[in-house]
């Protein structure tokens, strides 16, 4: 088997997993989402720990902690990528599912304003049309509901700065998400002892299950594979396909998300949502062609270069 066919069967089986783990954090609707939160850092600390131990790179975790700069970086996405999944586990549970698609449609988009505020990124025409397409759909939404849709903006801007730090970090994606983890593991483990011994549970209804119903104890510690696993195999994908394609089937994620909110959870979906989110949709589509013809175009020019290139060194020798 190729392997780019690998790494396309690789990406699908991760955006298939994120898209569908709607109905695993269902199955926890009356735990706490703060509980909830707490074990998924954990056990996802325990999955990425064995995982480093087993590919001998426990010294690269040393490196990472003797770079303050770095880690101070992951220390605030660590933030970050915990505000999201709260999120999304909040929302799966008070039935705004189809908010947190939403919300994941216009991360691109908001990670492209965050590249034009942060880093001086400069918008070509597709992307002005798709930025503008998806603050009418915005605005749709918050005219036709009567409220802006909070959970799908927080989600997009969380994951949007994550994005942004996450570029600014020497160290692979795995390593990462493991320091990640590992610096919010203390703020869990309060969280939960403060569970267990004087009843906390924070927003939501419901306490601590686990240890005293053995199938959510063990839904509980699957949290850990449900994150590491398709963040490996997206690792392992991003190495063997080009850019385009990698954003391209991302959108896999939002679109099952999309589905399962509305087919499974039966959530409504008003005539303001069927205005928003085929706008939301036109934009990507826009976005995504601009997207693959400037990779396209510079891939050309590169080829060209070295083609030109192996000719004037044939030529010399």
């Amino acid at each position: 088997m190729k392997e780019a066919t690998k790494g396309i069967l690789a990406l699908v089986l991760a955006c298939t997993i994120w898209g569908l783990s709607g109905l695993y954090y269902k199955l926890l609707s009356h735990v706490p989402p703060l509980e909830v939160l707490a074990h998924r850092t954990l056990w996802s600390m325990a999955f990425f720990g064995v995982v480093i131990l087993l590919n001998g790179r426990l010294s690269e975790v040393k490196q990472v902690f003797r770079d303050y700069r770095t880690l101070g970086i992951i220390a605030v996405t660590a933030v970050m990528i915990s505000l999201n999944w709260f999120g999304f586990i909040f929302s799966i549970q008070s039935g705004w599912a189809v908010e947190a698609s939403l919300g994941y449609y216009i991360f691109p988009l908001v990670a492209v304003i965050l590249g034009y505020i942060m880093l001086g990124e400069r918008f070509g025409p597709a992307q002005i049309v798709a930025i503008i397409l998806a603050l009418i759909a915005v605005l749709t939404l918050s005219f036709g509901l009567g409220a802006t849709p909070w959970i799908s903006l927080f989600l997009a801007i969380t994951f949007g700065i994550y994005g942004l730090l996450k570029q600014r970090v020497n160290a692979g994606p795995v390593l990462s998400v493991f320091v990640e983890v590992l610096l919010i593991s203390p703020l869990a483990a309060i969280w939960l002892f403060g569970v267990h011994t004087f009843g906390w549970t924070g927003i939501g209804n419901g306490g601590s299950v686990f240890g005293s119903d053995l199938r959510l104890s063990l839904i509980l510690v699957f949290s850990g594979i449900l994150t590491g696993g398709p963040l490996i195999l997206f690792s392992y994908a991003s190495k063997r396909l080009k850019y385009s394609t990698v954003g391209l089937v991302q959108y896999l994620n939002p679109t099952l998300q999309f589905f399962v909110a509305v087919l499974v959870f039966n959530e409504v979906f008003t005539q303001w949502h069927a205005i928003a989110f085929p706008l939301i949709w036109t934009g990507l589509g826009i976005y995504s062609w601009q997207s693959w013809r400037q990779e396209r175009s510079s891939r050309r020019a590169s080829d060209t270069f070295n083609t030109q290139t192996s000719t004037q060194g044939s030529g010399e020798s």
